[in-house]
């Protein structure tokens, strides 16, 4: 019975285990999704920086 109880315990681990991992995984889909999200606002306002300066050296030269 003890060795019974002992693989029960290990198997209630394993599964604790790979669902901290799936947890793990979400959260750095979340994190790169971010990022991705990031880098597009910073390319956008990139483009709008050049846009302006563009029509700044228009107007004033």
């Amino acid at each position: 019975m003890t060795l019974y109880r002992d693989a029960l315990a290990l198997q209630r681990d394993a599964l604790a285990l790979y669902r901290d991992a799936l947890a793990l995984q979400r959260e750095a889909l979340t994190l790169y999704w971010d990022a991705l999200a990031l880098q597009r606002i910073a390319k956008f306002n990139s483009l709008q920086i050049n846009e302006m300066l563009y029509l700044v050296q228009f107007i004033f030269h």
